[in-house]
């Protein structure tokens, strides 16, 4: 023990004060005396060369010894000898280096502090099979539902019943939903919403049908709800309108009364017809102008009624300003044509437009077979238009046709 420590002394002697600090922080590395040393030691502190020889020499002249003298003089000589040769400015160097003490306190007092685990540290396979690895966020993806479980935004709204499936169909509102905090940004519009009247029930589906307005200024909505108050909309209507035309929040209030107005001059009609009208197709405010305008031009020009006829038509069957034009010529025609109903009757039966072309055709050839297609309010057994299109087959065949349900279907087998 004695050899080791002197030979330990000697090649102390020869380190530069950056080697004595780097064997400092190697026996620090090496945590508590119960585990062993994970780092090699470095190779400045191994002898070489000339010195190995040297060290061997000694070494075996100390163990041949035998007695604890002659290894003592030994060891005294072996290090007194090379440090007498020196030049006085090394050994002066040399005495400055010295290593500072490294009793058992001064090494210990580190020794609590355990280096944090390594990547490549190795673990038992009872250890592996607990980790629970995270599933990786994706960079890109097609769909809402790989982020739903990383997003608390996300999950909060599918919980209100926000069908992600159907939004991420829209334009750019599944990247919108993405930089939205519940918090600081949604849940101040959901609130909004609530006041204006949605219904618990019918957020989901609403911002379903529009996410965007989870994005929209909160004042700039608040401006145009109290836009429509100015115009002697209640807050039922409101509530009414907003819940059946989920866009008509994002338009801007020059939009709106711009919309407001076409109606009302377009139509010649007063203001409250207007607002009438709007509340009972609120989708006329949010939709595009020239498909309605087209189909004014069509029940004018091409199916010859008249512009007072047109407002009353309008005003009864608004859904008349946004069907399909060919639809509606072809159910014109049929009435018109084939049945012989004048422009007058259609006017006072307008819903007859916004039944299936089919299901007058049908009723109308049972009524013609059993000889009581009769539509002239003159005459004797009357069937109205809202009689032919509105009731329910037993109803009709019972009460219209004085047939049973089964000779209706029967006579529908045979067309």
């Amino acid at each position: 023990m004695a050899l080791w420590a002197g030979q330990v002394s000697r090649w102390c002697c020869r380190l530069d004060a950056a080697r004595a600090a780097e064997f400092l922080r190697g026996l620090r590395s090496c945590g508590s005396p119960a585990q062993p040393c994970r780092q090699f030691a470095p190779r400045a502190l191994l002898p070489a060369g000339k010195d190995v020889v040297l060290w061997r020499l000694q070494a075996h002249r100390r163990v041949s010894g035998g007695s604890s003298a002659p290894l003592d003089s030994a060891r005294n000589e072996s290090f007194s000898s090379p440090e007498s040769n020196l030049p006085s400015p090394v050994k002066e160097q040399a005495k400055a280096e010295t290593l500072p003490d490294l009793s058992a306190e001064v090494l210990n007092e580190d020794w609590d502090d355990i280096p944090p685990s390594s990547a490549l540290e190795e673990i038992s396979e009872e250890e592996a099979v607990q980790i629970i690895a995270e599933p990786l966020l994706p960079l890109q993806s097609t769909t809402l539902r790989d982020y739903v479980d990383h997003s608390e935004t996300l999950a909060k709204l599918v919980h209100l019943g926000v069908d992600l499936s159907q939004v991420e169909k829209r334009q750019k509102a599944g990247q919108l939903l993405l930089t939205l905090d519940f918090e600081k940004d949604i849940k101040k519009i959901l609130l909004f919403l609530k006041d204006v009247g949605i219904e618990d029930n019918q957020l989901g589906p609403f911002l379903t049908k529009n996410p965007y307005i989870l994005g929209e200024d909160l004042e700039a909505l608040e401006t145009r709800v109290a836009y429509l108050k100015s115009k002697k909309f209640g807050n039922s209507e409101i509530a009414q309108m907003v819940s059946r035309a989920p866009y008509l929040l994002l338009f801007s209030v020059e939009r709106l009364d711009n919309r407001l107005g076409f109606f009302k001059n377009e139509l010649g009609l007063s203001v409250k017809k207007t607002k009438d009208l709007v509340i009972r197709l609120p989708r006329l405010l949010t939709g595009k102008l020239e498909p309605v305008k087209e189909n004014l031009q069509v029940c004018q020009v091409e199916l010859g009624f008249q512009r007072n006829e047109i407002q009353q038509i309008v005003y009864k069957t608004p859904k008349i300003l946004t069907a399909s034009k060919k639809r509606l010529k072809q159910t014109f025609d049929y009435l018109h044509n084939i049945m012989g109903i004048p422009h007058h009757m259609l006017t006072r039966f307008p819903q007859v437009f916004n039944s299936k072309l089919l299901r007058i055709r049908e009723r109308h050839m049972f009524l013609a077979f059993l000889g009581r297609a009769q539509y002239d309010p003159a005459k004797p057994s009357y069937i109205s238009l809202d009689q032919l299109v509105s009731l329910p087959n037993e109803v009709f065949c019972t009460e219209i046709a004085k047939a049973s349900i089964q000779d209706f279907e029967s006579f529908l087998k045979t067309l």
